[in-house]
């Protein structure tokens, strides 16, 4: 969708995020029992014998600036693309925007990449509105690799 993100680059920091964000409370894991294939939403780091079906992290923006709202931020929402379309993701999303209410919150923001057109009308179903637009630009001539594939921006 665009990301400029490299993923096996950023597997520290992660994992780093993951054991942060399950120490503070701010990561939310969507489970999915081998047994019955129910799904329940907590902040338990322990599976077992259950599969990991989505996540959400969030928090309150710490950011130093003095602002006329407390804003909640939420991350990186995802779903397994097979367990897509069954309410995990919404239930998710309610469940950090409650977290978030609880502490403190009265605005949530979030990102979804330009190119994600199932992510924003996700979030526009669920009452987001688009705030601020990024804009970006390049300055790199071309030709690096790409980690994710092996390809040049080149080619």
């Amino acid at each position: 969708h665009g990301s400029t993100l490299l993923a096996r680059a950023n597997r520290p920091a992660v994992r780093e995020w993951v054991a942060r964000s399950t120490v503070t409370g701010e990561l939310l894991v969507a489970r999915s029992t081998e047994r019955d294939g129910t799904t329940a939403a907590g902040s338990d780091a322990d599976v077992g014998s259950e599969r990991v079906v989505g996540f959400v992290g969030f928090t309150l923006e710490r950011d130093g600036y003095e602002r006329d709202h407390t804003r909640g931020v939420v991350s990186n929402l995802y779903v397994r693309p097979g367990h897509r379309g069954e309410g995990i993701g919404g239930a998710l999303l309610a469940a950090a925007e409650d977290a978030l209410v609880e502490a403190g919150a009265d605005a949530v923001a979030l990102e979804a990449l330009v190119d994600n057109e199932r992510a924003r009308a996700f979030y526009a179903e669920h009452g987001y509105e688009p705030n601020r637009v990024e804009l970006w630009k390049s300055l790199d001539g071309g030709g690096e690799t790409d980690e994710r594939d092996g390809s040049t921006d080149d080619e």
